[in-house]
């Protein structure tokens, strides 16, 4: 009986942080020091300790954004243009042109 105790017990408990996702939570955290508390008391072993909190906790995303932090900016698209006469063409292809 307590062999099947303690299974459930870690399934239950297994569950629970699956659902609370801390390490997640913390990546989030660390994530959002980083980025917008960089303040007076940002400092080198401060954000060392962060960056290793965000390796630990979200190593994918953590690896991926370190390999690209340098990539060149996507090109723009060009500027949309309007035409004119737009409402003068649309008259024309509906055939009701007034003259």
């Amino acid at each position: 009986m307590t062999p099947f105790v303690i299974g459930l017990a870690l399934l239950a408990a297994g569950y629970a942080l699956g659902r609370f996702r801390p390490y997640a939570r913390l990546a989030d955290w660390a994530n959002w020091q980083v980025r917008f508390h960089l303040g007076r008391w940002s400092s080198r072993p401060r954000q060392a300790v962060l960056f290793t909190l965000l390796l630990i906790s979200d190593p994918t995303h953590t690896v991926d954004a370190w390999r690209h932090r340098r990539d060149p900016r996507p090109s723009r698209s060009p500027a949309v243009q309007f035409d004119p006469d737009w409402a003068a063409k649309r008259r024309t292809a509906a055939g009701t042109e007034e003259a």
